[in-house]
């Protein structure tokens, strides 16, 4: 994800023991790069990411977590697992930008034009 989106921020505190968790929408997937073939090492996260409400939601977009996460074979070979804690911190830019967008669209009571997230 950090490789398509550089302006998101990564945790990058020492992992503790839990095992983050992907949505429905980001099962599969690579926290690092989006891949979605070879899934090998298990992702682990940070204690202060997986605690309160953030637990068991997914470390990319911060929905409802039902699968476990995992690396994918390159990040692994190329030690991104070594990196710390991969849950994404902020939304980005283009997210934010399209909640204000919807926000003006909702406050003008115009139907907003695109798909919604």
């Amino acid at each position: 994800m950090s490789k398509h989106h550089p302006d998101l921020v990564l945790c990058r505190r020492q992992p503790g023991i839990t095992v983050g968790k992907l949505c429905e929408r980001c099962d599969e997937k690579c926290p690092i790069c989006d891949s979605h073939v070879r899934p090998t090492t298990l992702v682990r996260i940070c204690d202060e990411c997986a605690f309160g409400s953030s637990q068991d939601r997914c470390i990319i977009c911060g929905a409802p977590g039902v699968s476990d996460c995992y690396y994918c074979s390159e990040c692994t070979r190329m030690e991104y697992d070594r990196d710390g804690c991969p849950r994404v911190i902020n939304l980005g830019s283009s997210r934010t930008d399209w909640f204000y967008e919807r926000k003006k669209f909702k406050n003008a009571g115009k139907e907003m034009p695109g798909a919604t997230y």
